[in-house]
Parts: C-alpha cells; structure tokens; sequence
C-alpha cells in the first residue's frame, strides 16, 4: 500500500476492524519510512452484471427497477418491503453466484415469480400475468390451477 504522504510502498498494519455495515475492513497502517499513519478500507469487488432483454440489447442490472416491478405486483397485499428488498437481493445473489457478466431478463424472470410464489400467490399470479403475457382467461385459469395443485 503506497503511502498517501511520502508515496513509500510499504506500510504494516496496526489494526483491522469491519465498518458498522460489515461490508468492508477498516485498517489503520502506519508507513515504513515516514512513520506517518493512514486508514485504508478493504471491501470485496462485485462484477457489475448486465442483463440481455428479449430485443437482444444489454442493460446494467437495476435494483430500482427490479424493486418497482415487484411492489406493483405485490400492490395492497400484506408484504413488507424489508421483505421484497430481502427478495431482490437474494435475487441478486443467485445471478451472481452464477458468476457470469451477463444474464437474460428471462432468468430474472423466472427467480422473481420464484420468490414471489414462496411470498404471496396473488403477487405471483399479478408478476407472472404479465411477465408472461396471459392472452386469454384460458392461460390465467391454467396458471392458477398449477398454483392450486402445488406446482
């Protein structure tokens, strides 16, 4: 680690601590040449990850939006948003964990009626009528007596 005072290249460290959030490590360091002490922050590096839609184009992954999708879905139904935001980010976990850079919406798609169906069915049935375009009464019906029938 450069020093930020006198640019030398080694320093040692004389504590570590993680932050309040837990996300990244506190580490006070104290240069080899100069003696003068800094504060660096350790934090893990997430891939951003980048999501194919149908059309073929690419976007970056968006929580906010992920996020507007599904409280529509769950719009006047007893679900709490630590409860949709604890979704999205076991969503996001699953498509990292994949560790590819690129994701086809269609997955995301299918994680969320996933969650969804383990939240709320009425929200699961409002996602996936849209998500996957329900054209008549017919596919509505067959959707839900999969829902009835445990599938």
């Amino acid at each position: 680690m450069k020093c930020p005072y006198c640019s030398f290249e080694e320093s040692k460290v004389i504590d570590s601590r993680p932050t309040e959030d837990g996300e990244r490590i506190r580490r006070r360091r104290e240069c080899l040449q100069c003696g003068k002490r800094f504060t660096t922050y350790e934090y893990v590096e997430s891939v951003p990850i980048v999501v194919i839609k149908k059309d073929g184009s690419r976007q970056a992954f968006d929580r906010e939006k992920l996020f507007k999708v599904i409280l529509v879905a769950c719009g006047k139904r007893p679900v709490p948003v630590d409860v949709i935001n604890q979704m999205i980010d076991e969503i996001e976990t699953d498509i990292q964990n994949t560790s590819r850079q690129e994701v086809e919406s269609s997955v995301i798609g299918e994680l969320v009626m996933e969650k969804l169906k383990a939240v709320d069915e009425v929200a699961y049935v409002r996602f996936a009528s849209v998500y996957r375009q329900f054209t008549d009464i017919g596919t509505f019906q067959k959707e839900l007596n999969k829902l009835i029938d445990g599938n």
